[in-house]
């Protein structure tokens, strides 16, 4: 398995942009797609972006197509997150997850390990 860690989230205006990372540890990082997905307050976890091990592959939510872009760099075992043109609608603790199944990209049921969360926050 995959240790991975969040980092990156914020406050941000309408508008604006953060990048999210998600650092992983061990050697085997580059045998695993990786994935965002998020979970606002008293709603279930939602798929956001992914990748495949190479990253000339992505697949993206519709609710973000156009304004994020997943991407990695396997040479520092990190997978990031761009976003821009953030909407109040993006509010979220965001998760990325390393997929350890030959499962749909989009469902949770797919990835094995997961890192503890980022808080994005954007006001209106």
């Amino acid at each position: 398995q995959v240790q991975l860690v969040e980092s990156g989230g914020g406050l941000v205006q309408a508008g604006g942009s953060l990048r999210l990372s998600c650092a992983a540890s061990g050697r085997t990082f580059i045998r695993y797609a990786m994935g965002w997905f998020r979970q606002a307050p008293g709603k279930e976890r939602e798929f956001v972006a992914a990748l495949n091990w190479s990253g000339d592959s992505t697949y993206y939510a519709d609710s973000v197509k156009g304004r994020f872009t997943i991407s990695r760099d396997n040479t520092q075992n990190t997978v990031y997150l761009q976003m821009n043109s953030l909407k109040p609608e993006d509010t979220a603790v965001y998760y990325c997850a390393a997929k350890n199944t030959l499962g749909i990209v989009s469902s949770t049921l797919s990835y094995g390990s997961w890192g503890q969360g980022t808080q994005v926050t954007v006001s209106s």
